[in-house]
């Protein structure tokens, strides 16, 4: 069995070279779009490579794991998680790059971390069962808001207009005790005005011990649509508690089968300590006007503010009370010098502003000025709620602020130069000033940088019949995060440049999709860790001159009767940095001692990923999906050494879907899958770190291992 999964999906890729089939009109996508999202969604005949997934798609996949999860068959992709099951702290990687190099924007308001610019997905839990789009740009893409997209951009709609009214409620269990429960009901649209609400719940277990989840969130919307008039209001929110699974498992122990222990906790003696925590509640207001004025001019704008507040605990054990900036206990003659410490970590955040477009629609023109003004002002602060030998002060130990502006304008236009040609041109300029007010284990390190970026795009598209082809290149600029910062005076980081080739052709019929794309994506002044030690002795990235990625992606599917189809895609490609220095800690001699590298592998960028699924439609109203999985080896840093690798993986799950239709209720979904069927031992995440020690260079890896086999079964009704 395991064998013809194989032959029916990863080769069936790469022969046939093929994208993904669309159940769905070609361009109801697009018509469907909420104006709020256009003026940064790439369109139908725009020159850039993209992946559209629509409300249906979406529910297929959509049974409690992290949105990471539900993007894991589209090109290009890598996700993993740190429980090992796909819910409560995920990440993403396309094209290899990480989340903080790709652009996520809910409505068209940026997502990212102003600081970090990382994605937390699991801020947003159930987040999916809100969303009725989602559009995946691989690239540097179209101007956007917020972070600069380095490998990707991705971007969630929920605006969408339920026209009729409903009541769901969507219910999954599944391996780890894993629970999902959602309650979603909506007005339809009555003169005008349309309500939608959510409330959700998703808790776990985890793979990993103690890797616990408690996520709860709600979303409400609500609109008037008028006929050259609509207003939107928006409030979502989400809380997570999540026992800190982040450390991963040391080689040792993997090779040991030791594949769930958890390090988290156990500086404590005896058990480990029970709240090794993270808890975090965010919180979104968005707001909408968009104004139609006359017949080619469209006015979109919106106000929003997101209010973060969290920490995370820690217990440490035999620490200096100096460590913590307090005085040393004195019991009698004997002055005491370290404790055990429980501390909490705050962040305490608002990011708000505005954005905008005006959008004009001729016969063979559309032109869309658009930007946007963002603040983040945040603050971070250390607790110490408890110590062995008594605390001495109250204070917080760090208290350090941030204030960060962003400011983009864009323009953007595309015309029709004849039947099959389109012309588009997008220019950006964005302008960034970042105040760092002290660091944690750098209190009297006060930044402030102020960056100004021109990051220009054009392309061309052919289009005639069932054939599409284009042409782009794209410039991109991006800022270091706060974390690079920090490495000191003398060590101030760069921005990062970004110059990507795309060039594409697809072929569209009712049986038959296939497209192939070739990119190249040259940086300079990438930032990527090389062991180098900053002034307060912390590992820090450091700016590389020259590096680049470059790989062909295939996609596609094949409608072979009404009972039987299949699609998959395969990327092939090549990434390399041209000259690197790695820094390895010499604990004999002191110092660091320097190694050099050309052209080795950048971390984390597997030369082939690919994905398929057959799906099959045995009886009416019944699918059944044979879904696959492949990465190739990745390297955990920058030396392409074999010893700090991750092995390759092929994974295969099995997913039912069988839907009941009765008179009285809308639907009744049935869906059953089995993650990972045949028991794969595979991870898709880790890190390194090396010294000398005896002569020796001495490697440490540590590993974040996936779930064998697990299920999860979910029952949606729908009234």
């Amino acid at each position: 069995m395991k064998r013809i999964i194989m032959f029916g999906c990863f080769c069936f890729s790469a022969i046939s070279a093929i994208a993904q089939q669309k159940e769905e009109s070609k361009d109801s996508f697009y018509t469907l779009t909420p104006v709020e999202v256009k003026a940064i969604r790439a369109g139908e005949n725009s020159p850039f490579t993209k992946t559209n997934l629509s409300k249906k798609e979406i529910a297929k996949n959509n049974l409690g794991q992290d949105i990471p999860f539900l993007l894991n068959q589209t090109p290009s992709v890598v996700v993993h998680s740190d429980a090992g099951n796909g819910i409560g702290y995920t990440g993403i990687r396309i094209r290899g790059t990480d989340a903080t190099r790709i652009n996520v924007t809910l409505n068209g308001i940026p997502y990212n971390d102003a600081e970090s610019q990382g994605t937390f997905f699991v801020d947003l839990p159930d987040f999916s069962s809100s969303t009725g789009s989602i559009q995946i740009q691989r690239g540097a893409g179209t101007s956007s808001n917020g972070a600069g997209a380095f490998g990707a951009s991705i971007n969630f709609s929920t605006n969408e207009v339920n026209k009729e009214a409903y009541t769901e409620f969507n219910n999954s269990y599944g391996s780890f005790n894993t629970l999902k429960n959602t309650l979603k009901f909506g007005s339809g649209l009555v003169n005008g005005f349309t309500t939608d609400i959510r409330l959700s719940s998703i808790s776990s277990d985890g793979f990993i011990d103690r890797a616990k989840s408690s996520l709860k969130s709600f979303h409400f919307s609500t609109a008037y649509i008028g006929k050259t008039t609509s207003l939107r209001l928006n409030v979502f929110s989400g809380k997570e508690k999540t026992y800190q699974a982040w450390y991963g498992i040391a080689e040792a122990d993997l090779k040991a089968g030791n594949r769930t222990i958890n390090y988290a906790g156990t500086e404590k003696p005896g058990e480990p300590y029970d709240n090794e925590s993270d808890n975090y509640t965010q919180t979104h207001y968005q707001f909408f006007l968009n104004k139609s004025i006359g017949k080619k001019l469209n006015l979109n704008t919106a106000l929003f503010l997101t209010k973060g507040k969290g920490y995370y605990e820690q217990y440490k054990a035999e620490e200096d009370y100096s460590a913590y900036r307090m005085p040393y206990p004195v019991n009698g003659p004997d002055t005491i010098f370290s404790s055990d410490f429980i501390r909490q970590l705050w962040l305490d955040n608002y990011f708000y502003g505005t954005i905008y477009s005006l959008h004009y629609k001729a016969a063979k023109t559309e032109l869309t000025i658009g930007g946007g003004l963002t603040t983040y002002d945040g603050n971070h602060f250390g607790k110490l709620t408890w110590a062995s030998n008594g605390l001495t002060s109250l204070k917080n130990w760090y208290d350090n602020d941030a204030l960060k502006t962003d400011f983009n304008i864009y323009l953007k236009q595309q015309t029709q130069l004849n039947n099959y040609w389109n012309l588009f041109y997008d220019i950006q300029f964005r302008y960034v000033n970042y105040k760092i007010e002290g660091f944690r284990n750098n209190p009297g390190l006060i930044v402030n940088n102020k960056f100004s970026f021109f990051n220009p795009k054009a392309g061309i598209v052919y289009k005639k019949d069932s054939w599409k082809s284009y042409l782009s290149y794209s410039v991109a600029n991006k800022e270091p995060n706060r974390d690079d910062f920090e490495a000191g005076n003398t060590q101030q980081p760069k921005p990062e440049r970004l110059q990507d080739f795309e060039l594409g052709i697809e072929k569209s019929t009712k049986q038959l999709n296939w497209s192939a794309t070739l990119y190249y994506m040259k940086y300079k002044d990438q930032l990527v860790l090389t062991g180098k030690i900053n002034d307060v002795g912390a590992y820090t990235r450091t700016n590389i001159p020259e590096s680049f990625r470059a790989g062909i992606e295939l996609q596609g599917g094949v409608k072979f009767n009404s009972w039987i189809n299949t699609t998959a895609n395969l990327t092939l490609s090549r990434n390399k940095v041209i000259d690197f220095e790695e820094y390895i800690d010499d604990y004999d001699n002191g110092g660091q001692k320097i190694n050099s590298f050309s052209s080795a592998d950048i971390a984390f960028s597997p030369s082939i990923t690919g994905a398929g699924s057959i799906n099959v439609l045995p009886f009416k109203n019944t699918e059944i999906s044979f879904i696959s999985k492949y990465v190739s080896k990745q390297f955990l840093d920058n030396t392409g050494n074999n010893s700090r690798s991750l092995n390759s993986f092929y994974v295969q799950d099995i997913r039912a879907i069988y839907t009941i239709k009765k008179k009285w209720l809308k639907d009744v979904t049935i869906t059953g899958q089995v993650n990972n069927l045949f028991n794969k031992e595979y991870e898709p995440n880790g890190y390194t770190y090396s010294y000398i020690w005896g002569g020796e260079t001495i490697t440490e890896n540590y590993y974040f291992p996936m779930s064998g086999t697990n299920f999860i079964i979910a029952v949606n009704i729908r009234l």
